[in-house]
């Protein structure tokens, strides 16, 4: 089982010195004392990705007083093959004022440009940084500036690291117990996992009493009632990972059951679902233990996201677990599911985290769509098939999630339904 190669090009060390004749415009909605300034970085074809930056009053080529890091980009095989022939451009921008568009005008003000060039040459076989250190900013790029006249600087380190990982895709949707596939390089599409689903629930008969035929309308009213109070739950769903010889290797089992907060038609973040990834220990699933605890609920606002918190399961238990990923998606686009620790620490809640760098990737479509989940797993992270495996597990919790998150006022498809709900439809 070999890894796709990839690069993990990072902005970090980002700081901004202002010359003691230059002040940040009085925008509003900025406080001088805070970060009014931030930084626009570009390469190619990729999306634009923006870091807030900390201003340093360091003298010459002292390093500054405080940094920050960019989410940086991840060049996957496709992109390294289309930028390998010639170096890439790397375009940072820095304005000072507010993110925010007044009107669809921008209304912060360009303090100066600066163009580093990258050569991704030897990117595959070994670490590399390209810049370390001040540069001046410059309005335009053909500006010619004198080089005694005070302007603003932009320290920077560009790096770049091997980034190998394995890639997989569902042949299906979760919840249509698809054949999981290992992609490989040159798009060599090789089976490796099947998924069984099952929305089971243990306290459901499934048989009608014996005196049905004998007083219909009173359980027609029984049906009714069941159908409503299901209708109001989702719970017991669970997918199982087998590898290619049928054995089991790992699953994602809903524990806690979805349900609408009180007086609404959606799951809240004060009452989220919750899902536990579970690895082989023994024979029976019943014995399995907990790797991890994934958490959804369903965001308000203009656009609804889909919220998720998970989390590692320590030997103290699943409550008192290490979370290493939580953000919100858009309910309607979809999103990407992602554990990256190098973000976690730059967000300030990597204390206690077990590794560094990438760790896997998920797509994740929005609601209504098809989904067939395209999974990425740092290779570090996996060391044999049944590593991988759980890292398949979660994706298809999250993708599963985004179903058990609709509002409780739409019809989930029939293969999310208990064998009761839709024989009751």
């Amino acid at each position: 089982m070999d890894p796709c190669p990839f690069v993990r090009l990072m902005v970090d060390s980002l700081a901004l010195n202002l010359p003691s004749a230059t002040k940040p415009p009085p925008v509003s909605g900025v406080h001088p004392s805070t970060t009014p300034c931030f930084c626009k970085i570009r390469i190619n074809t990729f999306p634009s990705q923006t870091a807030l930056l900390p201003l340093s009053s360091s003298a010459g080529d002292a390093s500054p007083d405080a940094t920050t890091s960019a989410l940086g980009f991840h060049l996957d095989p496709a992109a390294l093959r289309r930028l390998s022939s010639r170096p890439l451009a790397l375009l940072l921008a820095v304005y000072a004022g507010s993110t925010a568009r007044a009107c669809g005008v921008p209304s912060a003000k360009l303090l100066g440009r600066l163009l580093l060039t990258v050569d991704l040459a030897a990117a595959l076989s070994r670490p590399n940084t390209f810049h370390s250190g001040w540069l001046r900013l410059r309005k335009s790029s053909n500006a010619r500036e004198p080089d005694h006249k005070p302007s603003a600087r932009l320290h920077v380190l560009v790096r770049s690291e091997p980034d190998p990982r394995f890639v997989f895709q569902f042949g299906g949707e979760p919840e249509c117990s698809p054949v999981v596939f290992q992609i490989q390089e040159n798009n060599i599409r090789q089976p490796v996992f099947s998924c069984k689903f099952s929305a089971d629930r243990n306290s459901r008969s499934r048989s009608l009493p014996s005196d049905f035929a004998n007083n219909p309308s009173r359980w027609r009213r029984t049906l009714k009632g069941v159908r409503e109070r299901h209708g109001r739950e989702r719970k017991g769903w669970m997918i199982m990972i087998h590898d290619l010889s049928g054995s089991p290797v790992a699953a994602a089992s809903m524990i806690t059951p979805f349900v609408p907060s009180p007086g609404s038609d959606r799951v809240s973040r004060s009452n989220p679902g919750a899902w536990l990834i579970l690895r082989p220990n023994g024979a029976s699933v019943s014995s399995w233990k907990p790797w991890g605890r994934l958490e959804a609920w369903r965001e308000r606002g203009p656009v609804d996201g889909l919220g998720y918190k998970f989390e590692l399961v320590t030997e103290n238990g699943p409550l008192n677990g290490i979370p290493i990923a939580e953000a919100t998606m858009n309910v309607k686009r979809g999103g990407q599911f992602c554990i990256d620790y190098k973000v976690m620490r730059d967000s300030g809640l990597g204390s206690r985290l077990p590794g560094k760098g990438f760790v896997m990737g998920s797509t994740v479509e929005g609601e209504g769509k098809v989904s067939k989940p395209v999974v990425q797993v740092g290779a570090q992270h996996v060391t044999c098939m049944a590593d991988a495996a759980l890292f398949i597990a979660l994706s298809a919790a999250i993708d599963l999630s985004m179903d058990a998150c609709q509002l409780f006022s739409h019809k989930l498809r029939k293969e999310l339904c208990h064998e009761e709900q839709v024989s009751f439809q």
